[in-house]
């Protein structure tokens, strides 16, 4: 079985260590919440809506993801007054700030989150314990625990932090850095790209930003490209996922928890905010923007320099900004196109 897929059965983090169990007691006492049961009950984990046992916590905070209630298992979740009436049959833990309280509580279960020290590497490249077919560039630095499929080329000066998992026949380029990342096999990284780095999360303060935690990874399937200069986010709470087959032009951005299906080609300077959802077979042209927490369908086509701001169904071809049905786009421009 494919690593990545190994992982989300196990449900497992490799690259941070959690606490094993967290006392609702204590989870109450750091949000300030006064009256709940069970406050002798121990959680497991914190994690997102779909993924989330009975024994983790978990969070609503969006009208965007009530269409997951009906798939939730855990029995503790937080969440704001406008949402509590969804939420029957839990025990709801309220506050006024979902966002700043799971970034509170993912501190708690994991102390590190908020460390991006780079690791330091004594040793150099030199007789580390990869196939032979492995071959490695000049000046490369490699963490602890990391893995390197047989026939995978790593180029000059890259560094694979800690824990990095690298599939078979892989060609990473030079000035490549990779943290909190899984490759699959059969994956080309181009020069210059960035994986794994924290995401775009913070709150706002007068006078101080207060940072949130990003305590998920990179999963990279196998047979995809990413082109050179990228920058790909790990996830917050969930993962940020590149689909199988899937090829990323130069300069393409990728913000946390964005999944991308199979077979999409995604062209120069393409943006993605964070918590986008992209279909299978989806084309989408240079300079285009796709909006956070929205869900793009199967089989569409967006036009280059648009702008997304709302879900697209399947097999739509959209243009322009706001983004909508090419063929609306040609009539409403038409005077101007044909100048």
């Amino acid at each position: 079985m494919k690593l990545y897929k190994k992982l989300i059965l196990m449900n497992k983090n490799i690259f941070y260590k959690k606490l094993d169990k967290i006392s609702l007691k204590k989870i109450c006492n750091e949000l300030k919440i006064p009256h709940i049961s069970k406050k002798n009950y121990f959680l497991n984990d914190i994690k997102t809506l779909d993924e989330a046992d009975k024994n983790d916590l978990t969070f609503l905070h969006s009208s965007k993801y009530l269409k997951l209630i009906s798939r939730v298992k855990s029995n503790f979740i937080i969440t704001s007054h406008k949402f509590q009436k969804f939420l029957n049959n839990k025990n709801i833990l309220l506050v006024d700030n979902v966002l700043l309280s799971v970034a509170r509580i993912t501190e708690l279960f994991y102390p590190d989150s908020l460390n991006e020290n780079f690791n330091y590497v004594k040793s150099s490249n030199q007789n580390l314990n990869f196939s032979k077919t492995v071959i490695i560039g000049s000046n490369v630095l490699i963490g602890k625990n990391v893995k390197i499929g047989n026939n995978s080329f790593i180029g000059h000066n890259s560094i694979l932090e800690d824990n990095v998992t690298i599939g078979k026949n892989c060609s990473i380029g030079s000035n490549v850095i990779l943290k909190k990342t899984i490759v699959g096999n059969n994956v080309n990284i181009l020069d210059g790209a960035v994986v794994g780095k924290k995401g775009f999360g913070f709150f706002p303060k007068k006078g101080k930003n207060i940072r949130y935690p990003h305590i998920g990874m990179v999963i990279i399937k196998d047979n995809a490209e990413i082109g050179s200069n990228n920058t790909i986010d790990r996830g917050s709470i969930g993962n940020t996922i590149i689909g199988e087959n899937t090829f990323l032009d130069n300069q393409v951005h990728i913000a946390h928890n964005v999944k991308i299906g199979r077979n999409c080609i995604i062209t120069g300077q393409v943006g993605f905010a964070g918590s986008s959802e992209i279909g299978d077979n989806v084309l989408i042209g240079g300079q285009a923007g796709i909006s956070g927490h929205l869900k793009i369908g199967n089989n569409v086509q967006i036009g280059g320099g648009s702008g997304v701001i709302k879900n697209i169904p399947d097999n739509t071809k959209v243009m322009g900004y706001p983004a909508k049905d090419v063929k609306l786009f040609i009539k409403d421009n038409k005077k101007w196109l044909t100048n």
